[in-house]
């Protein structure tokens, strides 16, 4: 399994999915735009993990990178190619796919409830309520054709499913404590006391079991893209 991942900030990594790929003995490649970067032929990839980042999906004038990005991901989903998007890269789907990336009422930072939208047919299906992490201040309308998935008090589109392979997701399932250490660190500044930004004592002090938990659902959705072990 070829898969290749865009990464946008050298400290937001893949997290708790480096060990599901690891274990299926996938082959890994990236593109990392704060570095000199190129981005690989679409044919032989299994899988493509659009990572977050701090920047928004309508900076292109300042990052250019993005106008080639978002081709390279519509071009993915046309071809048929699985696509995971998490919080910026689940935007960088939704613009891609034509559909608004804009500010959210709030920002939605800590650890909040999911709710499920239900929906017919063989979309994924996430709990009917469920504790995960969040880090975004901007929200996108859903991609035209697209089941909403998810929602939450903050944010109404919180997760979506183009297709039967592309998932965007604006919450953060792969996070582990040295992921969300590495974001409280290098993010401290919109740490800003308001009604769903939890403060940094708050976030740290997050049980080991929650990360668990989010982290299994992680490979729940993987599965789903490209098949169990």
């Amino acid at each position: 399994m070829n898969v290749h991942i865009l990464q946008h900030v050298p400290f937001e990594g893949i997290g708790s999915m480096e060990p599901w790929l690891r274990e299926r003995a996938a082959s890994l490649s990236s593109t990392r735009f704060f570095e000199p970067w190129t981005l690989p032929a679409i044919d032989n990839l299994d899988l493509i993990i659009a990572m977050g980042g701090p920047m928004s999906v309508n900076d292109e004038a300042e990052l250019p990178w993005l106008v080639d990005e978002k081709q390279f991901i519509r071009d993915a989903i046309q071809r048929g190619v699985p696509v995971l998007g998490i919080c910026l890269g689940a935007q960088l789907i939704a613009s891609a796919l034509g559909a608004r990336v804009y500010q959210g009422k709030q920002r939605e930072i800590g650890w909040f409830d999911i709710e499920a939208v239900p929906h017919a047919g063989s979309a994924f299906a996430f709990p009917k309520t469920m504790r995960v992490f969040h880090w975004h201040g901007e929200t996108f309308d859903l991609p035209a054709g697209a089941v909403h998935l998810a929602r939450s008090a903050a944010c109404e589109h919180q997760a979506f499913q183009v297709g039967a392979n592309v998932i965007g997701l604006q919450f953060h399932l792969e996070t582990t404590p040295q992921s969300a250490d590495a974001m409280i660190t290098h993010c401290r500044d919109e740490l800003v006391e308001a009604a769903f930004v939890q403060s940094e004592s708050s976030l740290r002090a997050v049980p080991a079991a929650s990360y668990e938990r989010i982290n299994s659902l992680m490979g729940e959705v993987l599965d789903y893209l490209v098949g169990p072990a």
